[in-house]
């Protein structure tokens, strides 16, 4: 399919090129930072997190506390001969934080960890990690843990106590077993039972049961 491109936009783009090609590191990476982000508004896929990728600091991202996804050591060293290998293929998975707009991270963790303690990673990549941005209603705490759990739960990855321990925090937030099940794509028997883990009184004010349960 033959592509027709004003010449004067051609024109631009070559100077443009010039001009990146000359800069210094840290600015050519801004402003190719910057240049995504203002291409990502035109987009038709702008409102797809994945449509603009950018390259920040590892040391600019904070981890979570709630990832209840752990892999075994042979398993990070094949994930390590990947990233040195074949490059980076997914991007960190981020949401912004506070007034300062912190990153935290959402999925990723051991591409991170990797990316920071690694000196062969952290020297090709100058320190820097590629990330997608969630949008802004992600901030939310609640919101944050279920779409990390999402991102573990769809590649078969969690473990069962971790869950139960963000089966609680939800909970404790507010969120009822309907909105769990739904926004962890859990089924509410999958939802009780990560609740019986915990063995925890509050966990079940909102649960009737049968007189079966009951004392005379």
């Amino acid at each position: 399919m033959e592509t027709f491109i004003n010449k004067d936009i051609l024109s631009t783009l070559e100077k443009l090129d010039q001009f990146i090609q000359q800069s210094p590191l840290i600015e050519k990476i801004s402003l190719l930072n910057y240049i995504r982000t203002r291409l990502n508004l035109w987009s038709p896929f702008k409102d797809e997190p994945v449509d603009c990728v950018q390259w920040i600091p590892v040391t600019d991202i904070s981890k979570n506390s709630y990832n209840p996804n752990h892999i075994a050591p042979p398993e990070m060293r094949l994930l390590f001969t990947s990233l040195t290998t074949n490059g980076f293929t997914h991007p960190l998975v981020v949401c912004k934080e506070g007034f300062a707009g912190k990153s935290i991270l959402v999925d990723g963790f051991h591409r991170y960890m990797l990316a920071k303690k690694r000196a062969i990673l952290r020297e090709r990549l100058h320190g820097h990690v590629p990330v997608i941005t969630l949008p802004v209603g992600s901030q939310n705490n609640a919101h944050k843990i279920a779409a990390t759990v999402r991102h573990n739960r769809a590649r078969g990855q969690h473990h069962i106590q971790e869950m139960s321990v963000i089966v609680q925090e939800l909970t404790r937030l507010g969120w009822d077993d309907t909105q769990i099940s739904k926004e962890l794509g859990m089924d509410k028997d999958e939802v009780l039972r990560l609740k019986q883990i915990s063995g925890l009184y509050e966990m079940f004010q909102d649960h009737e049961f049968s007189q079966a349960w009951t004392t005379e």
